[in-house]
């Protein structure tokens, strides 16, 4: 088979989900892959990584030149030989119409988490994307969601069925796990209003628990005060953000709780990656987590709930959050159900 990839900036993995998916896809030997990288992410340029070759655009994966991005990766893909398009986001999605015009090429487009939905995109954004993900789903031959309630979305919106494939998280085991755990609560994410990050931190800040949090604070005005505003709690451990397996790695298997936040973007990467860790796993209370999580984790909608929570004797899921993981959240499942689809 051969395949091309298009929507991310690009591997080796440097960026987000989509790249760490894409990351696991080409270990297979079955497919070979075509990936569009976003030039000015690599100084040094190769020409192929593990089973894929790599083509480079001077423009970038992210923001309103993905649009331009996508659809120039998704034209270009066409003058090679018969390959089928994985389409990972809806930015490009103006150019599948054509695509399935002009050539026989099979489509599969990952419609990514109802991006239209999410706070930060102004009105002519989000209509934009709404529009873009109606002709990914009316013009791709397969539409892939990573939660069964986005699966659920398309179906009542749309009248179509979607495939519905998670992420692995297993890449994130790089060592053995300790037997014995810290006293502290860990948090992970992109320091975004959607993440409930203040609700977590305003948490703490009024408990005696520890908390390590993990991310990107100083990208953002609003970050910025946060860090300034709870860097000053003694139990409130504030940590810019960790790229390296190994160090994260560290963080996660000794702590002694998982508290996510994030309410929007269906499956997160960083939860399934957590749940191979075999720890008590807390999350704001929405459909995507719940579904992830199979209803069995810890749930809280507002400060109070968490307090309660942290207040009581949890029990431990981690040994139930563990068999989740190995059942449905390693590579090797993932990477199968993609290449099934072609």
């Amino acid at each position: 088979m051969s395949v091309s990839i298009i929507g991310i900036v690009g591997v080796p993995a440097c960026y987000g989900g989509f790249e760490s998916l894409v990351e696991n896809l080409v270990d297979s030997e079955k497919t070979t892959y075509y990936v569009y990288c976003q030039s000015n992410a690599y100084h040094v340029k190769e020409m192929y990584y593990k089973n894929a070759e790599l083509k480079y655009l001077p423009l970038k994966a992210n923001g309103i030149q993905s649009i331009p991005y996508d659809i120039a990766s998704i034209f270009h893909s066409l003058t090679m030989n018969k390959n089928d398009l994985l389409i990972l986001g809806v930015s490009g999605a103006i150019a599948i119409p054509v695509v399935k015009l002009i050539s026989g090429r099979k489509v599969v487009t990952n419609i990514d988490g109802l991006e239209w939905k999410r706070n930060k995109w102004g009105k002519l954004a989000k209509w934009f994307l709404k529009f873009s993900e109606g002709l990914a789903v009316k013009y791709s031959d397969i539409i892939v969601s990573d939660n069964q309630a986005i699966t659920d979305y398309v179906r009542a919106e749309y009248d179509k069925d979607a495939v519905t494939i998670a992420y692995g998280g297993d890449h994130a085991i790089v060592n053995e796990l300790p037997k014995d755990k810290e006293d502290y609560f860990l948090s992970l994410c992109r320091i975004e209003p959607e993440n409930n990050v203040e609700i977590i931190l305003d948490a703490f800040s009024q408990s005696t628990d520890k908390l390590k949090f993990v991310g990107n604070w100083d990208n953002s005005e609003f970050g910025r005060l946060l860090k300034l505003k709870y860097s000053s709690f003694k139990n409130i451990e504030i940590i810019d953000p960790i790229y390296d397996l190994s160090a994260l790695f560290e963080l996660r298997s000794r702590c002694k709780g998982y508290v996510h936040g994030h309410s929007a973007g269906g499956t997160n990467p960083s939860l399934v990656e957590m749940m191979h860790f075999d720890t008590n796993i807390i999350c704001f209370d929405c459909s995507y987590n719940r579904e992830s999580t199979e209803n069995e984790a810890h749930y809280f909608l507002n400060i109070n709930q968490l307090l309660e929570l942290l207040g009581s004797q949890l029990e431990n899921n981690g040994s139930i959050m563990l068999e989740i993981a190995n059942r449905r959240y390693t590579w090797n499942i993932v990477r199968n159900q993609y290449e099934d689809l072609f």
